[in-house]
């Protein structure tokens, strides 16, 4: 699929098995897993840190295929999940510094657009997370008070 605001395709890059097996080389069992990814998630990481850090640290390619569960689901059931999902805290912490950016840089257009840009993709995400009832339906987008929301 096309990129949505630039003429690239951006179709290369790695791409994972099609078969979920759990690796021959890996020596977590799937309690072990658990417990690495609880205690990750106690330093206050998200979902997708704790997947770079596993792989990258203890060697765990996929922690579903040992365990038989996303990190996103091990979380809820240790209720360690946050109230807002990672993707729209990491877009609210973008929207942000550009917001901090264009505070100094009044006249930066293409600074504007990305702005904008920003906004729209809140947006559209918030609509999707409010369709799928993982924000609740009154839940509002304040620029204001974005900071307070990151903070929680």
């Amino acid at each position: 699929m096309a990129r949505l605001y630039s003429r690239k395709k951006g179709k290369s890059g790695s791409k994972r098995p099609t078969v979920r097996v759990k690796p021959a080389w890996v020596t977590y069992d799937e309690k072990t897993v658990e417990q690495l990814v609880v205690k990750i998630a106690k330093t206050g990481k998200t979902a997708s840190t704790i997947g770079i850090e596993l792989r990258d640290t203890y060697g765990i390619p996929d922690v579903k295929a040992i365990t038989k569960k996303p990190i996103g689901q091990i979380l809820v059931e240790h209720k360690i999940i946050s109230k807002l999902p990672d993707d729209l805290k990491a877009l609210i912490r973008t929207d942000i510094a550009l917001m901090k950016h264009m505070e100094i840089n009044k006249k930066d257009m293409p600074g504007k657009r990305g702005l904008s840009l920003c906004a729209s993709k809140i947006g559209r995400l918030v609509k999707y997370y409010k369709r799928t009832k993982v924000l609740p339906i009154d839940w509002k987008y304040d620029r204001t008070k974005a900071k307070i929301l990151i903070e929680q």
